[in-house]
């Protein structure tokens, strides 16, 4: 089984309308990540695009559409699809959510969570262990963003996600954008969530923005929309988590109202500063 190779560096999500600028002269990101089902088609622009820059980066696919934590079986169409996709392009990294969108012939669009027990675990590990085998490559395997909890869950996230890895040999995508928005959602401290968390176990990480409302009784409501700049308190989570683990692969997310390639390149040149500096602090404390 391939693990996650990806370098240790930042990445950026790429979108069709910063190609002629990406492609114009090498870009101070590490790798690019795309979603799997975005390139499911045979040919035509999209894979003409990825297709070159896979000639001078690495990548990453991100899957959104497998429904990891569905209590049905997998669709081994849609498997398929995402296997000719990694077969086609060999990334470094493949990555899921914990979060099912789908139900018999219906697709979900939206990444819904799921009760922690016995059962959700039993099933997210047969999933996991049929998608590692079918792409014969190892998964990482994103923590959700959530905005309810369920009476009948069992086993806390994080160890629920610590069981996953140790039974099915998954690494872990942290996406510390989603540990502040279910944090503040469910009303803990997104520290504490960290301090409980599988570190060990993280390949690469993901860092995007959110939008702030409020809920029918006036509290604080996150939504995990990747339409904003990363705000101040991610950063902060980003840079202890850093400061704890060492240098990991990161992505910059930005999937809704995108801005121009410079604005994402000034987020990534900020997420490297904090690489940097954790890489410098090992070499002291070395």
């Amino acid at each position: 089984m391939k693990k996650s190779q990806l370098p240790c560096r930042v990445g950026v999500g790429f979108k069709p309308q910063h190609f002629k600028e990406i492609n114009g002269s090498r870009q101070p990101v590490g790798f690019f990540e795309v979603h799997a089902e975005n390139y499911m088609a045979a040919g035509g622009p999209p894979h003409a695009q990825l297709g070159r820059l896979r000639e001078d980066y690495p990548l990453s696919i991100h899957g959104v559409g497998l429904s990891i934590g569905s209590m049905q079986p997998l669709d081994r169409y849609h498997l398929s699809r995402v296997k000719a996709v990694c077969d086609r392009y060999e990334p470094e990294s493949f990555s899921e959510h914990l979060a099912w969108s789908s139900h018999e012939s219906v697709f979900l669009n939206d990444l819904l969570p799921l009760p922690y027990t016995d059962a959700t675990l039993r099933q997210v590990i047969n999933h996991i262990d049929h998608v590692q085998n079918v792409l014969e490559r190892q998964m990482l395997l994103e923590n959700p963003a959530t905005y309810l909890l369920f009476d009948e869950s069992t086993w806390a996230e994080a160890d629920f996600l610590a069981e996953v890895t140790r039974q099915t040999g998954c690494g872990l995508l942290l996406d510390v954008n989603n540990v502040v928005v279910a944090s503040t959602n469910h009303h803990l401290d997104p520290a504490d969530y960290l301090a409980a968390f599988p570190v060990a176990h993280i390949r690469e990480v993901h860092l995007g923005g959110h939008s702030a409302t409020t809920d029918d009784e006036g509290a604080p409501l996150l939504i995990d929309s990747h339409d904003a700049l990363i705000t101040d308190e991610v950063w902060d989570l980003y840079e202890s988590l850093i400061h704890e683990i060492g240098p990991t692969p990161t992505l910059i997310e930005w999937d809704n109202d995108v801005p121009e390639w410079a604005v994402l390149c000034d987020e990534a040149r900020t997420a490297d500063r904090i690489l940097f500096q954790a890489s410098a602090n090992s070499v002291v404390r070395a």
